[in-house]
């Protein structure tokens, strides 16, 4: 076995009686952009969903601030085989879930059989799933999987076994949908009958409670707002909260107001409009390096998004310099490729077509294009850490577009009316406004998920980049791997299954009550690690 193990974590905290054992008594009111989809990580994909299941579940492996590398959580080390298709994980002894049932290797079984199992129908009602777009398949499709199956090998010992090489397995692990449930919540809970219903998403009682290992428990669930409180058996660092409140604000200004008027200690998604006020106040603002990318899709089931040259045409109608400089926030980089340029495999050579009108209204004139009807959704009420004020962009992407000879219709839709779905799953959408957050440092997180396969998405069907993205996500890492990276992003560039806009800044404001706030690109930010003024 090559070994590949990882540091012993932190001891977990003392359970003889102490001053301490009061635990932590501050509250801290976080305001989100927009209400959580539902609390189940593994059927979910929403930024505001997993800001609060990674307070109340943890996943084998975490993610260190800094480097952004796999450090131990609920394993404490893990060892490789020599074929890269086994991984042992030795567990972390003694912890429990919330509902005092144990934490061992029977019930990270549980988890992984349970992703591994989801059916169809279940996965086509649920808000978002991780688990197909990491290991390409379920088990209705198991000769196409990367998973294989996990083994107990004792009490705390496990082994998953892979059918093939996949050199970012620990860095997918980091990411919530593959956090740990307590087995019993799931069963009590029936976590696979979507019986419920929040934001008008389909969701299962256990999405409305969930249980995990966490230094959180759940609390309540009242419209707008989400309580957790401290979790008294919670093994590793309480910190300093003993409340956390999630309250949505889904307008940026009320966000502001809201931060102004000392009814929050923090927020995300700082707008440019946000931005210049909180500094004219005098208030912090935390910006994350750029692990992001906004981009503009489009969908080949749509007959004449088919064509090449009105792809082309969209791509070089896009005035991306215009829309970075009135909507996003100060260093926000364009994008040519969906890879951001910090990780490896991105192409300096990726093909690039530019900003030239008159060349897109030839393209449109040689493709035959005669005015059909382009359905354009966008969402309401909302705010990205990739796309800040969703209405404006799109209007001015909808005025680029038309003045080139684009026949568009807008139709927005409110994001807690399922747009995320409508816009990933087959339907009329012909374009769409989205963007990805990186989960983990690997090429594999952002061309893998959105074009490693044909989806309901973009309807993008390449056979011969769906085989290359394949093979590279079992490549070790180095000059090989990095190529065919730069190979992918350069070819899905010169087809223009969608479209990059931006590699955008994100950034999130806080009261003077914040000595620290753990930002992290990758947005694993977990309260414990907040520092407030005494």
């Amino acid at each position: 076995m090559a070994s590949c193990t990882g540091a012993p974590g932190p001891a977990p905290s003392p359970t003889s009686a102490s001053a301490s054992d009061a635990g932590p008594t501050a509250t801290f009111t976080f305001g989100t952009a927009s209400r959580p989809l539902g609390l189940d990580p593994a059927l979910v994909s929403d930024v505001d969903s997993y800001r609060i299941t990674r307070q109340i579940l943890e996943g084998l492996i975490g993610v260190d601030q800094t480097s952004g590398k796999p450090t131990p959580l609920l394993a404490t080390e893990w060892t490789t085989s020599d074929d890269g298709r086994a991984y042992t994980f030795k567990l972390r002894e003694n912890v429990k879930f919330q509902d005092g049932t144990a934490f061992n290797a029977a019930a990270v079984c549980t988890n992984f059989k349970r992703w591994f199992n989801f059916p169809a129908a279940l996965r086509k009602q649920a808000p978002g799933s991780t688990f197909k777009g990491v290991f390409m398949a379920h088990a209705d499709q198991a000769s196409l999987s990367i998973y294989k199956g996990c083994t107990l090998l004792g009490a705390n010992s496990v082994r998953i076994d892979l059918t093939q090489p996949f050199t970012g397995f620990l860095q997918a692990l980091t990411l919530p949908a593959f956090a740990i449930s307590s087995p019993h919540a799931l069963a009590a809970q029936s976590a696979d009958v979507l019986n419920q219903k929040r934001e008008g998403q389909p969701v299962s009682a256990y999405a409305l409670h969930p249980v995990g290992t966490g230094p959180y428990v759940f609390d309540s669930w009242d419209n707008n707002t989400v309580t957790l409180n401290s979790n008294k058996h919670y093994w590793g660092d309480k910190g300093q909260i003993g409340t956390i409140n999630f309250v949505t604000y889904d307008h940026p200004q009320a966000r502001l107001q809201a931060l102004l008027d000392g009814k929050i200690d923090a927020y995300d998604s700082v707008t440019v409009g946000n931005f210049d006020q909180l500094v004219k106040r005098g208030k912090q603002i935390i910006q994350r390096d750029p692990f992001s990318v906004m981009y503009l899709g489009m969908n080949q089931e749509v007959p004449v998004l088919r064509k090449l040259k009105v792809r082309q045409a969209i791509e070089m109608a896009l005035d991306k310099d215009t829309l970075i400089r009135k909507f996003f926030i100060d260093n926000t980089a364009a994008a040519s490729q969906f890879v951001p340029p910090k990780l490896s495999g991105f192409n300096n050579n990726a093909p690039s077509l530019g900003y030239d009108q008159n060349k897109a209204k030839e393209l449109l004139a040689e493709s035959g294009y005669k005015g059909e009807e382009l359905k354009f959704y966008y969402p309401l009420n909302v705010t990205r850490p990739y796309l800040p004020t969703p209405e404006k962009v799109y209007a001015e992407i909808s005025r680029q577009l038309t003045a080139v000879g684009l026949n568009i219709k807008p139709v927005p839709v409110e994001w807690s009316d399922g747009y995320l779905q409508k816009v990933t799953s087959p339907g009329d959408h012909a374009l769409h406004l989205l963007g990805w957050n990186g989960s983990y440092a690997d090429p594999d997180n952002f061309v893998g998920p959105l074009f490693g396969e044909n989806t309901g998405e973009f309807g993008y069907q390449d056979p011969q980049v769906f085989s290359k993205i394949s093979r590279a996500r079992g490549l070790p890492d180095g000059k090989d791997r990095t190529e065919q990276y730069q190979t992918i992003n350069a070819q899905i560039a010169a087809t223009v299954p969608a479209v990059p806009i931006a590699f955008p800044i994100s950034a999130l404001a806080l009261s003077d009550r914040v000595l620290k706030y753990p930002a992290s690109p990758v947005l694993n930010e977990v309260f414990t690690n907040v520092e407030l003024k005494p």
